[in-house]
C-alpha cells in the first residue's frame, strides 16, 4: 500500500469467496493509486469448492485446496481484518465486527457464501454437521476420520441428508476416504454404514435423468442405503426421524439441503429476496444501495437467478473487480449475465468423474483428469504469484484530495502533525481508563501528562517503536502493546500509563482518524487488561504506518528484576517460541502460509503479565524478554561480564510452525547478520552450524517471550503453572554454570 498514500477512499471487501479472491488479486496486478482495500473474513483459507470434494476424498492436501488468504492480502498490499462481520450500519457506511471497531467503508463489497437451511428441522443446529461454513465441516470432518482410525473395529454409521449434487458427491468421495483408510489398516470397510435421505423421488434435481439413474447405481452399488421420498423431520441425538415414520440410527449426519443467508444481511436494511439473500442488478451492485457490491451465494442476481454453485461465483469475479474499480474511476459500469446453463463436473470417489449440462450426461475416467487440470490451473493463479506489482492507476476523481498526492508537499515538522479535530474526534471515541494517581491526562489535556508516583515504588520506564508488520492497524496496535509492555514484566513492574508515538499514512481526514482509531484502539485493548492508561503522546503523518508507546511502570524496590543476578545451578526457561523474524521475512516475499502467520500473530497477542508473574513467584533471580537482538543476543546480556556461562540446550528451544521450513530456504530477517556476530561467544558452534535451530538462536522477535532463570528445585512447578497458565511453548532450555577459564559465554549443548 506504499504506492496508494494519499488514502483517498476506503473500498472494504467482507468475506474470502472465489469472487473476492479473484478480485482481489486483479487488484493486486492493477492497482488504483490512493485507494486502501480492507478484507475482513473469519477464515484465513478459503476453500475451493471444485477441489473440495477431492479433499475430503483424500487426493489433495489442504495447501492444494485452499487459498491463502494471508499471502493474497500481503501480495495485494491489502489491509486483512482477521474477524467476523455481524452487521452494516449503513447511516454511516460502516461494517460492525465481532472484535474490531465498527470499519468504515467508501465502497463495499460482500462474498460471504451461505449455510444450509437447519432451523426448520428440530436438532439440526444440535447434532448435525452442515457442510458450509466449508471451513468448520472440514475440522469435524478430519476429527470423525482421526476417531474412525482409532476405533476401526467398532462399527460406524454416517448419513447425509440432502440427494443434490453437493450431497451425492460428498458421500462418495466420504467413502472413498473411508476405504483407503481400512485398506491402509488392511481391514474390511464393513463397519462402517452409509445413509442418504432425499425429500425428492429421484436424486440430483436440476439434472437430467441419465445423470439421477447413474449416480443412484453407483450408490447402491457401493452398499450406500438410500431413502428417496423421505424428509427428515427430527433429529435427535443418536437417531434421524423422517415425516413418514421412518427412524435410522446414527453416529454422525451431514446437512447438506437448501443454503440460506446470513440473518445479517437483511437485518442490516439492504434489500433482498424472499428468502435473505441481497439482491443485485447485473453490475453486481445492491439493488437498494449502488455504492455496495455482493457476489457468490450470498447474492441473487434480480434479473439472472441461478442456483448457488460455485462456478457463478468463479465467473462473477473479473466482472466484480472492473465494475469496484469503475465505480471508483466515476466510469460506466458494466453488466454481467451469467449463462442459464453450465457443465458439472461430479466426482465419483474413485478418480472417475460424471459430466452433466441440460439433457447431456457422459462418465469417464478422463473427466476427473480434465477437472483435475482445471481446477489445479485455477488454483495456480493464487500460489504461483509475481514479485511485483505494476505502477497503480492515479484515482482522478478527487482532484482536489490528489493534488496532495505527492509526498513532497507535506509539510516536515510540526507541519507533519495530524490534524487537532481529528486527533480530537479519535479520543472521543476511545474509551481510556485513568488511574486515580494520574494528575493531568488526556480527559483535561496540558502541555504535558502528570502522574503522582507512591511512596515505596520506584518508577520503571522504557520505550520501542517500530513500523507495521502486519496489515491490520488494530492487530497492530495489540502487538506494540504487548511488545512494549514486555519490558516492564521483565523488570518485575506492573504498568501504569503509557505515551503513544503514532506514524499515520497520509491520506483524507477522514481516512486517516480511521487508521489512528483502529490503531489506538487495538492499543487501549491491551492497555486496559494490563490496567494502564494511555496519557497523551505524538502523532505524524508519514508513508508508512508505525506505532510505538514509552511505558512507565511502578514496583516495589525488593521485587524488581535485573538481568543479570544468575547462580550456577538455576534453570533456564523461555515462554514463547521463536521465529517471528525469519516468518515475517518470508511473508513479505510472499513464501509464508497464511497459518504459520496466523499462529506467529497468536504467539505475539499473549502477553507475559502472567507469566512474569509465575516467575517471579518462583523465585526468579534474572529475567529479560527476547526480541530484536534474538535469544542469543539477550542471553549474552544476562551473562554479561560475570563468571557464570550457560549450558543452552539447543534442541530444547521451541519454534513456531513454519520457521524451520524459511530458515532452510535461507529467508532471513535484515536484522540477523548483526545478531548473528554474537556467535563468536558461542561454544561448540561447530557442531550446529548445519542445523536451522543454530540460525534461530539469531532470529530477532516482536513481542517474544520471557527468558529467565530460577532455581532448579523449582522447575517442574513453575512449567506446570506456566503450561496451566497457557504458555504452552514454555520449556527449559539450559541451566547456568561457572565459567571455566578460557571458554565462552554460552556452551551450545
Amino acid at each position: 500500500m506504499l504506492d496508494s498514500y494519499p488514502i483517498v477512499t476506503d473500498l472494504v471487501a467482507i468475506g474470502g469467496g472465489h469472487s473476492h479472491a479473484i478480485a482481489l488479486k486483479l487488484f493486486a496486478m492493477n492497482p488504483l493509486a490512493n485507494v486502501r482495500i480492507t478484507l475482513i473474513t473469519d477464515a484465513l483459507h478459503t476453500p475451493y469448492s471444485g477441489m473440495l470434494p477431492g479433499y475430503v476424498a483424500g487426493f489433495y492436501s489442504y495447501d492444494e485446496t485452499h487459498i491463502d488468504l494471508q499471502r493474497l492480502s500481503r501480495f495485494a498490499n491489502i489491509q486483512l481484518y482477521h474477524d467476523r462481520a455481524i452487521g452494516l450500519d449503513l447511516e454511516n457506511n460502516k461494517v460492525i465486527c465481532q472484535k474490531h471497531p465498527p470499519v468504515a467503508f467508501d465502497y463495499l463489497s460482500i462474498d460471504i457464501g451461505s449455510t444450509p437451511v437447519k432451523n426448520s428441522v428440530p436438532g439440526v443446529a444440535e447434532y448435525a454437521i452442515p457442510v458450509k461454513p466449508v471451513p468448520r465441516f472440514l475440522k469435524q470432518w478430519e476429527k470423525i476420520v482421526q476417531k474412525i482410525q482409532e476405533s476401526p473395529h467398532q462399527s460406524h454409521t454416517l448419513a447425509v441428508v440432502g440427494g443434490g449434487a453437493g450431497g451425492v458427491e460428498l458421500l462418495l468421495n466420504i467413502q472413498a476416504r473411508l476405504e483407503t483408510l481400512f485398506k491402509r489398516l488392511q481391514l474390511p470397510i464393513n463397519n462402517i454404514k452409509f445413509h442418504l435421505f432425499h425429500r425428492g423421488r429421484e436424486l440430483m434435481t436440476g439434472h437430467n435423468s441419465w445423470v439421477s439413474k447413474r449416480l443412484t447405481k453407483i450408490l447402491i452399488s457401493r452398499g450406500v442405503q438410500l431413502h428417496l421420498g423421505e424428509t427428515v423431520s427430527k433429529i435427535k441425538s443418536d437417531r434421524l426421524v423422517c415425516e413418514s415414520g421412518l427412524t435410522t440410527e446414527y453416529d454422525r449426519v451431514f446437512w447438506t439441503t437448501q443454503a440460506s443467508a446470513a440473518p445479517w444481511i437483511q437485518e442490516s436494511g439492504l434489500k433482498t429476496d424472499s428468502r435473505g439473500f441481497l439482491l443485485v442488478e447485473d453490475t453486481l451492485q445492491s439493488v437498494s444501495h449502488p455504492h455496495i457490491f455482493a457476489t457468490g451465494d450470498i447474492a441473487t442476481m434480480k434479473n439472472h437467478p441461478r442456483p448457488k454453485a460455485g462456478v457463478f461465483a468463479v465467473r462473477q469475479g473479473k466482472p466484480l473487480y472492473e465494475n469496484l474499480r469503475n465505480i471508483i474511476l466515476q466510469q460506466s459500469l458494466k453488466p454481467f449475465v451469467p449463462q442459464k446453463q453450465y457443465l458439472a463436473l461430479i466426482g465419483t470417489g474413485d478418480r472417475s468423474a460424471i459430466a452433466s449440462r441440460s439433457f447431456l450426461g457422459f462418465e469417464s475416467p478422463l473427466l476427473w483428469r480434465w477437472k483435475d487440470w482445471i481446477d489445479r490451473e485455477f488454483m495456480d493463479r493464487f500460489d504461483k504469484l509475481p514479485p511485483m506489482s505494476p505502477s497503480p492507476t492515479k484515482n482522478k476523481s478527487n482532484p482536489v484530495e490528489l493534488s496532495r498526492s505527492i509526498q513532497e508537499m507535506y509539510c516536515m515538522g510540526c507541519g507533519s502533525k495530524v490534524g487537532k479535530t481529528t486527533l480530537k474526534r479519535v479520543l472521543n471515541r476511545l474509551k481510556i481508563q485513568k488511574n486515580s494517581d494520574i494528575i493531568v491526562a488526556l480527559d483535561a489535556p496540558d502541555d504535558a501528562a502528570i502522574i503522582q508516583i507512591p511512596e515505596n515504588q520506584y518508577l520503571v520506564q522504557t520505550t520501542d517503536h517500530f513500523r507495521s508488520l502486519v496489515n491490520d492497524p488494530f492487530v497492530f496496535g495489540e502487538i506494540t502493546a504487548h511488545h512494549c509492555l514486555n519490558d516492564l514484566f521483565a523488570m518485575g513492574a506492573n504498568p501504569h500509563s503509557v505515551l503513544a508515538m503514532v506514524n499515520i499514512p497520509f491520506g483524507r481526514e477522514k481516512n486517516v482518524e480511521e487508521t489512528l482509531f483502529q490503531l489506538l484502539s487495538g492499543a487501549i485493548s491491551v492497555l486496559e487488561k494490563a490496567e494502564a492508561s494511555l496519557i497523551g503522546g505524538h502523532t505524524i503523518e508519514d508513508r508508512e504506518l508505525a506505532f510505538g508507546l514509552t511505558c512507565n511502570g511502578l514496583v516495589h524496590p525488593e521485587r524488581i528484576l535485573h538481568k543479570n543476578g544468575m547462580k550456577p545451578g538455576d534453570v533456564l526457561i523461555l515462554t514463547k517460541a521463536l521465529g517471528i523474524g525469519t516468518l515475517f521475512a518470508a511473508d513479505m516475499r510472499y513464501q509464508a502460509k497464511g497459518r504459520w502467520i496466523e499462529k506467529a500473530i497468536a504467539s505475539m497477542l499473549l502477553s507475559n503479565q502472567i507469566a512474569a508473574q509465575i516467575l517471579q513467584n518462583c523465585g526468579a533471580t534474572a529475567c529479560t524478554d527476547v526480541t530484536g537482538f534474538g535469544l542469543a543476543g539477550h542471553l549474552l546480556e544476562m551473562v554479561g561480564n560475570t563468571q557464570i556461562a550457560v549450558e543452552l540446550n539447543i534442541e530444547a528451544i521451541p519454534v513456531l510452525d513454519g520457521a524451520i521450513a524459511t530458515i532452510q530456504q535461507e529467508i532471513l530477517s535484515s536484522l540477523h547478520w548483526q545478531n548473528a556476530r554474537a556467535s563468536e561467544y558461542l561454544e561448540n558452534t561447530e557442531l550446529f552450524q548445519s542445523s536451522p535451530l543454530h540460525s534461530l538462536l539469531f532470529d530477532p522477535q516482536t513481542s517474544g517471550g520471557l527468558l529467565a532463570s530460577i532455581p532448579a528445585d523449582n522447575l517442574d512447578l513453575c512449567l506446570q503453572q506456566l503450561q496451566t497458565a497457557g504458555y504452552s511453548q514454555s520449556v527449559c532450555i539450559g541451566k547456568a554454570i561457572e565459567k571455566e577459564a578460557g571458554n565462552k559465554a554460552i556452551v551450545l549443548i
